[in-house]
C-alpha cells in the first residue's frame, strides 16, 4: 500500500466527481466537538469525506438555507444562457408582502437579476429570493417543484422543499425540511459547479442598488441607497479562508449555517443547524473548520496507475495472470497519529479472468479503511491487455 503525505501546495490535479455521496465519518475525539446545536457535518470539499458528523441525517428546519437551492437553479440557467445578470426583474404583488429580512420591495419596483442576487444571497433577502424564484420559474410554486427535483438528482433524500425563502410555515403550510448531510451535499455541489457563487457569498457589504458613488437613486418607489450586510459576516471575519456560503434563522429553526473555507490547497465545508443562538452557531462552525485544518492530513494512499494486490488468474490466455492497477489517486484525510489504522480490502467482481481481456477492464475495488470505517474506494482496472491463447 502506498502512502504519500500531500503536503500544502502540491501540484496534484483531482478529477472531482460531482455526487450526492459522501464518505464515511472518522469522528473527532469525544472532548473535542462542542454540542449546542441539534446536528452537525464537516466535510473534505475534494474528496467529500466526512470528517465529523452528528445527528447528521435527522430531519430539521434549514429556514434561509433553502436559498442556495434557488441559487443553484438560477447558476444553471446562467450558464445555459437562458437568464443574464442584466435582465430585468420586477417585483410581484406577492414578492412585495414577504416578511422578515427583506430589502422592502414595492410592487412593480423593478432591478437587475444581479442586484437581486446580491439581495437574496448576501443580506437573505426574502423578497428578492421571491422575485428570482418567480422570474426563473414563473411562479413560487413551480420553482419549488424545480428545487424538489433538483434535490433529488443530488442525492438529498432526506429534503422536501416548501419555500423559497425559508421563513416559517403560516396556517395551512408546512415548513422546508432538510439535514445536515443533505445541506453539505448541496453546498459543495454548488461551489464544484459555480466557483463563482464564493464571489458573493463572500461579500461583507454591498450598496443596493448598485449606482455610482455619490448618486442617488431614484425610481417611483425608491429614493435612497441602502447597504446590504452578509448575514455571515462574523465567520467572515473571524476564520481565516471563509468564503461562504449561507446562514439561515427562524425561531421554529433555530440557528443555521453553511459555511465553506480553504486554508492552503484544501478546502472543507461545515454544515451546524439547531443552534439555540448565532454565537453558539458561529461558536461551532468555527470550532469544526479549525479542527478539521489543525487535527488532520491529507494522504495518498494509492496512485493511479500503480500495481494493487495479487494479479487475477485468467482462464485461456497468452498470459496466466492479469495485473491490477488504480484507476484513479485514493485520497483521503486521516487524523494525525491514525495513520498505522489505513488499511485497504480489494474486493474482485470474480476470481478469476477468461482471456480475451483488456486493458483498463474494471475487474473490482479497493476500498480504503480507517480502522473499521471505510473511507473511500478506488477502482482496479487491467493493466495491459490479454490476448486469447491459441493453443485454448
Amino acid at each position: 500500500m502506498i502512502l504519500l503525505r500531500l503536503r500544502t501546495n502540491r501540484s496534484l490535479l483531482l478529477f472531482i466527481v460531482l455526487t450526492g455521496v459522501l464518505f464515511a465519518s472518522i469522528p473527532f475525539s469525544a472532548t473535542t466537538a462542542p454540542a449546542a446545536y441539534k446536528s452537525a457535518i464537516l466535510i473534505d470539499y475534494d474528496t467529500g469525506q466526512i470528517l465529523y458528523e452528528e445527528n447528521a441525517h435527522d430531519p430539521l428546519i434549514p429556514a434561509s438555507m433553502v436559498k442556495l437551492m434557488v441559487l443553484f437553479l438560477v447558476m444553471e440557467q446562467l450558464e445555459a444562457g437562458n437568464l443574464h445578470l442584466s435582465d430585468q426583474v420586477t417585483a410581484s404583488e406577492w414578492a412585495a408582502k414577504m416578511g422578515g429580512q427583506q430589502i422592502h420591495l414595492a410592487k412593480g419596483e423593478t432591478f437587475t437579476l444581479q442586484e437581486m442576487l446580491d439581495a437574496m444571497v448576501i443580506a437573505s433577502a426574502n423578497d428578492a429570493a421571491v422575485a428570482v424564484a418567480e422570474y426563473l420559474a414563473g411562479d413560487v410554486a413551480a420553482c419549488v417543484d424545480l428545487m424538489n427535483t433538483r434535490a433529488k438528482a443530488l442525492g438529498m433524500k432526506n429534503t422536501i422543499f416548501a419555500n423559497v425563502h425559508g421563513l416559517p410555515a403560516g396556517r395551512g403550510q408546512v415548513d422546508d425540511v432538510t439535514t445536515a448531510y443533505d445541506i453539505a451535499i448541496l453546498g459543495r455541489a454548488l461551489v464544484q459547479s459555480y466557483p463563482q457563487v464564493l464571489e458573493w457569498t463572500s461579500t461583507l457589504s454591498r450598496q443596493f442598488p448598485q449606482v455610482s458613488e455619490g448618486t442617488t437613486y431614484s425610481t417611483p418607489f425608491r429614493k435612497e441607497i441602502m447597504t446590504l450586510v452578509n448575514t455571515n459576516n462574523y465567520l467572515l471575519r473571524r476564520v481565516t479562508g471563509v468564503d461562504g456560503l449561507k446562514t439561515g434563522y427562524h425561531s421554529r429553526a433555530g440557528f443555521n449555517v453553511c459555511v465553506t473555507a480553504k486554508q492552503n490547497d484544501r478546502r472543507l465545508i461545515a454544515v451546524v443547524m439547531g443552534a439555540p443562538s448565532q454565537a453558539e452557531r458561529n461558536k461551532a462552525a468555527k470550532h469544526l473548520l479549525n479542527t478539521g485544518f489543525t487535527e488532520f492530513e491529507r494522504i495518498m494512499v494509492l496512485q493511479k496507475g500503480l500495481t494493487v494486490g495479487k494479479p487475477v488468474p485468467v482462464v485461456q490466455g497468452q498470459k496466466q495472470a492479469a495485473s491490477l492497477v488504480a484507476a484513479d489517486n485514493a485520497i483521503i484525510l486521516v487524523k494525525k497519529g491514525d495513520e498505522d489504522q489505513i488499511r485497504q480490502e480489494i474486493e474482485l467482481a470474480a476470481p478469476r479472468l477468461v482471456a480475451p481481456v483488456r486493458q483498463g477492464t474494471k475487474v473490482g475495488e479497493a476500498v480504503i479503511f480507517v480502522g473499521e470505517r471505510p473511507v473511500t474506494s478506488v477502482d482496479l482496472v487491467i493493466e495491459e491487455d490479454i490476448a486469447k491463447s491459441s493453443h485454448s
